[in-house]
């Protein structure tokens, strides 16, 4: 009666077969044997109680008795026929297929069910009664339970199946989103710009000519900056950690563009400690210079201040001179670093996380950062050591 789809289902938790050990499995056939029992006691009651109220009663042992048979032969028949009977979930495309192959065991399961108990009444009756007589008491009061009991059960085997497979789903589903994360993560890593590479590199070398332990300073921190961008792998990092490498960056654009460019930044020292999206700050700054200094005449100063909010870290990154080039949400879809900042904010922090864009008056603009407080991990020294 077992059939194989001809659809297997992709989504499936591995199986790996594990020896069970002999105790357990004896511990297992025990708790099955004790819930068939407390099945039996508990029906043999309202059978003692309907003939008490009409006025006749047998003994309470024959009650139990007559219980215990009745389900004492589904507890004998459920494991090896449902171990025979279809095991795919009912489900389109072979729906009616198996509904129909699951009938035809449900029809077998009461029969066997009726004769089963039928033969065994038959031995353990004290009195004298015919195979036959008992066959034909089990088919008028039995079989329909029989046969709605296998159903039962088969319902419960399929709300398992389907348990497990929404386990497996959700399973997958988190590895893609982790792996997801990782991919966001490594484009940002690779969208440190060409330009502000070649940038650092012609300028290192220009110093090096007129001020070399300006143009030293620079390669530097450029080389941390790489290292950091190339070896860390975390998701997220301590907010101390983040505005550091910001530091490591904006030290390389003050030297390049000297007294047009200054910075502040502003934090309460008790929110180093919480966890940021690593690299979070990097593509937010980097627009800032970019459409702010690099394409503006005059100087400016890039300004980050981090503070809370109730449960919620804020982090806003202004510059003073420069505009926006357009809607906030053009800019977003535009743009390959806010666009995956704010993925990365979404699926890190489903819509605990924001990012926006706003202008400033009379010139200027600001990104706004918003995400929940959350304690570091145990890794939080890890950079500090590697750089040790």
């Amino acid at each position: 009666m077992r059939t194989m789809s001809a659809h297997p289902i992709d989504l499936e938790l591995p199986v790996t077969r594990e020896r069970i050990d002999p105790h357990e499995l004896l511990l297992r056939v025990l708790l099955y044997v004790a819930l068939w029992l407390m099945v039996a006691v508990l029906f043999a009651v309202p059978s003692l109680m309907a003939d008490w109220l009409n006025g006749h009663t047998w003994r309470i042992s024959d009650y139990v008795r007559w219980s215990m048979i009745q389900w004492g032969t589904l507890a004998v028949l459920v494991p090896p026929v449902l171990w025979l009977a279809p095991h795919e979930p009912i489900e389109p495309p072979n729906r009616w297929r198996l509904l129909r192959a699951n009938f035809g065991a449900s029809l077998i399961f009461t029969v066997a069910a009726v004769v089963l108990g039928a033969v065994i009444t038959h031995f353990v009756q004290e009195e004298y009664t015919s195979i036959g007589y008992q066959f034909t008491q089990f088919l008028g009061q039995h079989a329909a339970m029989d046969f709605v009991a296998y159903w039962l059960i088969l319902g419960m085997r399929q709300t398992v199946h389907f348990y497990q497979q929404k386990v497996g789903r959700e399973a997958q589903a988190s590895r893609l989103q982790a792996q997801l994360a990782q991919s966001h993560l490594q484009l940002l890593k690779m969208q440190l710009h060409p330009h502000f590479l070649f940038n650092t590199l012609h300028a290192a070398a220009t110093l090096a000519r007129e001020d070399a332990a300006a143009a030293e300073d620079m390669l530097l921190r450029l080389a941390e900056l790489l290292r950091t961008y190339l070896d860390d792998e975390r998701q997220e990092i301590s907010l101390g950690e983040e505005l550091e490498l910001i530091d490591l960056y904006l030290g390389i654009q003050r030297v390049r563009f000297k007294d047009r460019l200054t910075s502040r930044v502003d934090i309460d020292p008790e929110l180093s400690r919480y966890a940021v999206p690593s690299l979070i700050l990097q593509p937010i700054v980097e627009n800032a210079i970019q459409h702010g200094i690099g394409k503006q005449v005059g100087a400016d100063c890039v300004e980050i201040d981090c503070y809370r909010v109730a449960a919620n870290l804020c982090i806003d990154v202004r510059n003073r001179n420069s505009v926006l080039a357009g809607p906030p949400e053009e800019l977003f879809r535009r743009g390959i670093g806010l666009s995956n900042t704010r993925l990365r904010l979404k699926e890190l922090y489903a819509d605990a996380g924001h990012i926006e864009l706003g202008e400033l008056l009379p010139r200027g603009v600001i990104c706004r950062i918003r995400l929940p407080l959350k304690q570091l991990a145990a890794d939080a020294t890890r950079r500090v050591a590697r750089a040790a």
